[in-house]
């Protein structure tokens, strides 16, 4: 049964984990423990609401003592949070993901120092990525996205190396910069408005010919998500972040955080609460068209394992946002396919770089080769995450970068949808470079005495493959009904809270 009062959940618990984890913190399998419990929480609770929640309800609930006079004026006082069927689908891609990264660190995380500080800063980052999901409030949103950031660039520095530390300074230059243009968005839009609800915001502002104010908000919200998406011109700091963090963090950043703290913003903002006007849309077109070109054509020129895999996530959020450009229910529901496939396979492939850095030390391809001999299971889900990201059928990515290129071929743009196809001929080329020079070939003779990593990183490694496998499933009829179609609706003006 389906309870309100359970959805403070997803960030009580993360907090509660993380301030476990410094408490307990000279018990050393402690902190790893309360890693993963937490991060198994937060996924079953969200597989709850997927299995027992009818398609197209919606939840909502105040907290912060104000449940004795919820309204005033016939305005929301209090915080609110909001559970629908766009915020189900996003809690289940970030928790599941959470969960295997989760698992994955304890077997990696043993060649670092101070677990428990990794432990307490992941659970903060993951309790702000679920607040900005569940948040209903403007100001709120802008809060737990501060409380991810801040987390995450703790966690980029995390090796405390030179490169380490530079990476995390330009990320929190640049992180600092979107919320300050996110926070004055908001206190734009207040001033606007006179509140901070997305529900109450969308009440107001529709049937109303906007304001040159409204479209100031515009530009700094497009600005300061579009900074934590990493969608050009204002990836700069992703390609020196993602490499540099530690492995599970690597694919926490690609997942699932540019996506809580960036996409799902900008789709959630300017479709649910504005309407999706077609300034934006047109915006969000250039963008992704520029973003799936510079990310594609960059990357081929990359040696260093991760930084490829980063200038691909630039690449591929390009397609993500060609979906949401595109308007289209068609084109909703690719931009939301490809970004649970995009999650699952540059999660799995970022892990499967970390897994190879663990036993070789080393991420330069040229320096590999023949790696299958020896890591089998890393080469083998590896493979599986490749094929997914370039779109070879019958993975999982191939469906959701079809679907968007019918949905831009049925909306008349044949340039995107060749631009599109294209790109992702290119990213075949990137993708046989990883495979060909890392895992195929003659094994290096420095490379002889390697062996397969622990057994808790293969496990998050083959469940992320079969995910990428059969993730093309989510397009049945009764799947994409109970986990697709909800978020579509919410998203086209059917049914958000």
């Amino acid at each position: 049964m389906i309870n309100e009062g359970m959805i403070p959940l997803f960030v009580a618990v993360p907090l509660a984990g993380a301030f476990l984890a410094a408490l307990f913190k000279r018990l050393g399998w402690i902190p790893d423990l309360l890693g993963v419990l937490a991060s198994l929480f937060s996924f079953c609770l969200s597989l709850h609401f997927i299995l027992d929640t009818a398609p197209g309800a919606s939840f909502a609930v105040n907290v912060g003592g104000w449940g004795s006079f919820p309204e005033v004026m016939g305005k929301v006082v209090g915080i609110r949070l909001v559970l629908d069927g766009f915020t189900v689908f996003m809690l289940a891609i970030v928790n599941f993901v959470a969960l295997w990264v989760s698992i994955y660190a304890v077997g990696y995380m043993k060649r670092y120092t101070g677990r428990w500080q990794f432990y307490t800063l992941f659970l903060l980052m993951l309790a702000g990525m679920n607040g900005v999901l569940i948040t209903g409030d403007m100001f709120n949103m802008y809060v737990f996205i501060e409380i991810a950031s801040i987390a995450s660039y703790a966690l980029v520095a995390f090796g405390v190396g030179k490169r380490e530390l530079e990476a995390s300074f330009k990320y929190a230059v640049m992180g600092g910069m979107a919320s300050l243009l996110i926070l004055l968005a908001v206190v734009f839009l207040y001033a606007s408005t006179g509140t901070l609800n997305m529900g109450d915001m969308r009440e107001i502002l529709s049937g109303t010919h906007y304001s040159g104010l409204v479209y100031l908000v515009f530009g700094l919200l497009l600005t300061g998500f579009g900074l934590k998406a990493a969608l050009v011109p204002f990836h700069a700091w992703l390609p020196d972040a993602h490499p540099s963090a530690p492995a599970p963090i690597s694919a926490m950043l690609s997942g699932v955080l540019i996506k809580a703290l960036g996409v799902y913003t900008i789709a959630r903002i300017f479709f649910d609460v504005f309407g999706f006007p077609h300034q934006v849309s047109i915006i969000l077109l250039v963008l992704a068209a520029i973003s799936m070109g510079v990310g594609a054509l960059v990357a081929l020129r990359q040696w260093d394992m991760k930084r490829l895999l980063a200038y691909s996530s630039i690449s591929q959020v390009g397609y993500i946002m060609l979906g949401f450009g595109i308007g289209t229910p068609l084109g909703v529901m690719g931009a939301l396919f490809h970004l649970f496939n995009h999650s699952m396979f540059k999660s799995l492939l970022f892990l499967a770089s970390g897994a190879v850095e663990y036993s070789t030390g080393t991420r330069n391809m040229k320096e590999m080769g023949g790696l299958n001999r020896k890591m089998p299971v890393t080469g083998g889900t590896a493979l599986a995450g490749a094929m997914s990201l370039a779109g070879i059928p019958p993975f999982a990515g191939f469906w959701s970068k079809l679907v968007i290129i019918v949905a831009a071929v049925q909306a008349h743009h044949m340039k995107l949808a060749a631009w599109a196809a294209l790109m992702s001929i290119i990213t075949i080329v990137y993708v046989f470079r990883i495979t060909r020079y890392a895992f195929l070939g003659e094994l290096k003779e420095k490379l002889a005495g390697i062996k397969e990593v622990p057994l808790l990183m293969r496990v998050s490694l083959i469940i992320l493959a079969l995910a990428c496998i059969l993730g093309g499933l989510v397009l049945l009829p009764q799947v994409r009904k109970m986990f697709l179609s909800p978020a579509v609706r919410v998203l086209i003006g059917m049914g958000g809270v």
